[in-house]
């Protein structure tokens, strides 16, 4: 018998039919069911594939004793309990690599429409309060020139300083090893706060960067410093950078990621000087279809009896 991979949600862009020969292919729909219906419909099934949404734990795990293989779409592993899936002697696999310069390019893009205020200038055009040609109207700040922070410097973070070195930026970073990387310098995360104009995030979600950005962080940085998160909405205290947009200390956001997705925090949406996006820093045809692809490819190792290609340790 061919193995059961039970797809969480639909993967965007990918064609299954090469994995069929190879296993018993289930779910898949655009919405991931709820927990119940989903025991029920992945039962017996040796892979399960969720998305970077999808809650996998020890619970799960135990309704779904037959799962030896968690192919994970997306790059994060925080919507995981590895220690769980250690425990069970679960192989996880992720996406790694393909959405790097994707979520790097939104990075970019969110830092320049806080900066330049672009949101916020199409809101006011599309509702007709542009009435008067004025040069003090509505100013942004610079971007060229300027000091970046960079907070996690892996492939996303060293993608984002290359584009940064583009508009001639310094660039400083914070991580737990020094990059093989120039034209950045690596400092603690104080300095890094207080030096910046730009401080953008791509650290990884674990305990240690739960409320990373918290109030009293958010208080050493610049007065009128931007603030660009494209990691994990958990990595910022939401209620002290909301009072820090509206008093501003903090000069503007780009924010794409949020604690309890697709819910956004309230304190943001009176904010004019906040850019959201609905998690779309990989949002790229090409890139969820390369993400789909790794996936699959893992499955199909995986149902061969090859060792995978992305292991999460």
């Amino acid at each position: 018998m061919k193995p059961i991979m039970y797809l969480v949600r639909a993967l965007p862009g990918q064609d299954l039919e090469p994995l069929r020969p190879f296993v018993d292919l289930r779910g898949g729909e655009q919405t991931a069911p709820p927990r119940e219906r989903l025991v029920e419909e992945a039962r017996g099934a040796t892979i399960l594939a969720p998305t970077y949404i999808d809650r996998v734990d020890g619970p799960l795990l135990d309704a779904l004793p037959s799962v030896r293989h968690v192919a994970s779409y997306g790059v994060g592993v925080n919507h995981l309990d590895l220690d769980a899936c250690r425990a069970r002697k679960v192989l996880v696999t992720n996406t790694p690599g393909v959405l790097t310069d994707a979520t790097a390019d939104h990075a970019i893009a969110l830092l320049l429409a806080a900066a330049r205020r672009v949101a916020e200038g199409d809101r006011l055009v599309r509702a007709g309060g542009w009435r008067a040609v004025d040069p003090a109207f509505m100013l942004g700040t610079e971007v060229t020139g300027k000091t970046l922070g960079v907070v996690g410097f892996g492939r996303i973070g060293q993608a984002v300083a290359r584009r940064a070195l583009g508009f001639r930026m310094r660039v400083l970073y914070t991580s737990p090893r020094a990059a093989d990387f120039p034209d950045a310098r690596q400092v603690d995360l104080d300095t890094l706060l207080r030096e910046s104009d730009f401080v953008s995030l791509h650290c990884p979600l674990t305990a240690d960067t739960d409320n990373l950005l918290s109030q009293a962080r958010i208080a050493r940085m610049k007065r009128g410093a931007i603030v660009v998160n494209t990691a994990r909405g958990a990595v910022v205290d939401d209620a002290a950078l909301a009072a820090a947009l509206a008093s501003g200390q903090i000069g503007a956001a780009g924010l794409d990621v949020f604690r309890d997705e697709p819910r956004v925090p309230q304190a943001y949406a009176g904010l004019e000087n906040v850019v959201l996006t609905p998690h779309l820093g990989s949002g790229t045809r090409e890139t969820r279809a390369a993400m789909a692809r790794l996936v699959l490819e893992d499955a199909l190792r995986f149902a061969k009896g090859e060792p995978p290609r992305h292991p999460v340790p």
